[in-house]
Parts: C-alpha cells; sequence; structure tokens
C-alpha cells in the first residue's frame, strides 16, 4: 500500500516514536523509510553586520544536531530490520522543507511526531504537525508523544 514512507525527525523522543511507528508500517508494507531533519539555513535573516559569524556557528552546531538525531534513527531502524536513507533538508518554513523533501523522495506517507502543545505555547511555536497536515498532498500520519 505505502512504497515510500517518509520519516521527519527533531531528535525528540516524540520523533523517535514516529520512527518506531514508521518501521512497523515499513515491515507490514514492505516500504522504503527516508528519515528527514529539517533546518533553517537562514535563521538571522535581517541581524546585522555580525550575521555572517553567526550564521556559520548556528549552520555547524545545527548540522551537528541534524546529523546526531538521524544516526538515532539509523540505530532505531537498524534495531527492527528495517533499512533507512538518511538526509538533511532546507527550510525556512520546516513544514515547506518536510513537504518538498517528501515530493522530491516520491514518499507517499509521512509519519511524523507532535509534540502536542497546546495553547499559549502552540500559539507561539506553531505546529509543524498541523501545517504539514495542511500543506501535504500525500496522508499524514501523526503520532502523538
Amino acid at each position: 500500500m505505502f512504497k515510500h514512507i517518509l520519516v521527519p525527525v527533531d531528535g525528540s523522543e516524540t520523533s523517535l516514536q514516529a520512527v518506531s511507528k514508521a518501521a512497523e508500517l515499513a515491515k507490514v508494507f514492505n516500504s522504503e523509510v527516508t528519515a528527514v531533519y529539517v533546518l533553517d539555513p537562514y535563521p538571522f535573516t535581517g541581524v546585522g553586520a555580525d550575521f555572517a559569524y553567526g550564521q556559520a556557528q548556528y549552520l555547524s552546531a545545527a548540522t551537528a544536531e541534524a546529523n546526531k538525531a538521524l544516526e538515532d534513527v539509523t540505530e532505531r531502524m537498524k534495531d527492527t530490520g528495517v533499512t533507512v536513507k538518511t538526509l538533511v533538508g532546507e527550510g525556512h518554513a520546516i513544514h515547506e522543507g518536510i513537504v518538498r523533501v517528501g515530493e522530491n523522495v516520491g514518499a507517499d506517507l509521512i509519519v511524523m511526531g507532535s509534540h502536542g502543545r497546546r495553547g499559549l505555547e502552540k500559539l507561539v511555536l506553531g505546529s509543524v504537525a498541523q501545517r504539514v497536515l495542511q500543506t501535504a498532498k500525500v496522508p499524514v500520519l501523526v503520532v502523538r508523544g
């Protein structure tokens, strides 16, 4: 039924729960799995003259965090016997990066975690899962933390 599953991760336990769910589905449907960590390459736009220095430090730290999260995904998938491809994507809006990567790899299902933010926290931080649900052209399975 599902040939290619995309699993966006952010290094949280909630995203690793989504990885486990994706592994279960991949076993049942014999699906390919791609895990992606999307980072915003330009979070400091408009900050001023110190932008370039801060940008380099940010990208270094963000890439290291992304690689660590994807290593955790690979280990978790290895434990289930499912092979996973990993990649770091970019997007000024994280949800747009997720949807774009899904389209580029030909995913026909997105399995992602949701932190379940509510109230003011959701208003301030937003909900990546909600935005993916609104914009993705493929089914999205949201795993609650």
